[in-house]
């Protein structure tokens, strides 16, 4: 069965970078995509980005656009989320999910069977 796990959290000041992964145990489809989510303490799950591992096709959500990328590299059966621009407001534990492809788009918001266990990120002086 796919199991995916994240890595890469931690404590960052204002202003910093993390580069997450999420590793996968097992088969994933070429007709598949990951997204990356979040949640933070009393808030709901937010969907950030994700990315087709046939095409390598992205989308992301406004609070991030232009300061996090998503990347893939499918031999290794790997999703990246690097995120610049840190702010206070990222901080959360952020997970990765297989979710829904239309048309050789993936859909952010819709996440499917498969979770990791999420990692946390810190963000504060």
């Amino acid at each position: 069965q796919l199991q995916l796990v994240e890595s890469g959290g931690g404590l960052v000041q204002p202003g910093g970078s993390l580069r997450l992964s999420c590793a996968a145990s097992g088969f994933i489809l070429d007709a598949s995509a990951i997204g990356w989510f979040r949640q933070a303490p009393g808030k709901e799950r937010e969907a950030i980005s994700c990315i087709t591992m046939s095409g390598g096709r992205s989308n992301y959500a406004d609070p991030v656009q232009g300061r996090f990328i998503i990347s893939r590299d499918n031999a290794k059966n790997t999703v990246y989320l690097q995120m610049n621009s840190l702010k206070p407001e990222d901080t959360a534990v952020y997970y990765c999910a297989t979710v829904l492809v239309l048309g050789g788009t993936c859909i952010p918001d819709l996440p499917t069977d498969y979770w990791g266990q999420g990692t946390q990120v810190t963000v504060s002086s």
